[in-house]
């Protein structure tokens, strides 16, 4: 890992979470070296929660990541320069059942301290421990229209994960 990756404080990440997460997207990774899977989301948040730097990712129950996020401890979320943004488009719509995703050429999955996965390409990953799931519940919506974004009712699990280790690529 520090071959490829120098650890830094959560507090010295330089970039704008607002862009990382929203524009930029983050590949949310959960697993082991023997089995693992990753998807592109867009949507999530970072901040201090119960006095930890947390991230919280978002995850739909019928994404084939969400079996991997519920079965281990551990996650990754990994951001990427622009010159990945094809194969975060193909993770982000292509379901790890149908595609092995841990083949996908232009990235190369290596373990991090806890056993889960990040990419030798990402210039940034937070390595997260979930500490807090739930479900989004429809009762306390109340600022727009469901059926836009959950015409299907599926709605997302919520994961808050401290992030233990920051990781900047050394690679500028």
């Amino acid at each position: 890992m520090e071959e490829f990756f120098e650890k830094i404080k959560v507090e010295d990440i330089s970039d704008n979470v607002f862009s990382l997460i929203g524009k930029d997207w983050m590949l949310i990774t959960a697993g082991n070296s023997e089995a693992y899977n990753m998807m592109t989301a867009s949507w999530g948040t970072a901040g201090v929660l119960w006095r930890k730097p947390v991230i919280i990712t978002f995850v739909r129950p019928q994404r084939y990541t969400y079996q991997f996020l519920e079965k281990h401890p551990y996650f990754s979320v990994s951001f990427f320069r622009e010159e990945h943004r094809e194969i975060l488009n193909l993770c982000g719509t292509t379901s790890g059942r149908d595609l092995n995703k841990m083949q996908i050429a232009g990235l190369s999955a290596i373990e991090t301290p806890n056993q889960t996965i990040t990419f030798k390409e990402a210039k940034l990953t937070l390595e997260c421990r979930k500490i807090y799931f739930d479900d989004i519940d429809p009762a306390f919506f109340q600022l727009f229209d469901l059926e836009k974004i959950y015409s299907n009712k599926d709605y997302h699990r919520f994961y808050i994960g401290e992030i233990i280790y920051a990781w900047k690529s050394k690679i500028n």
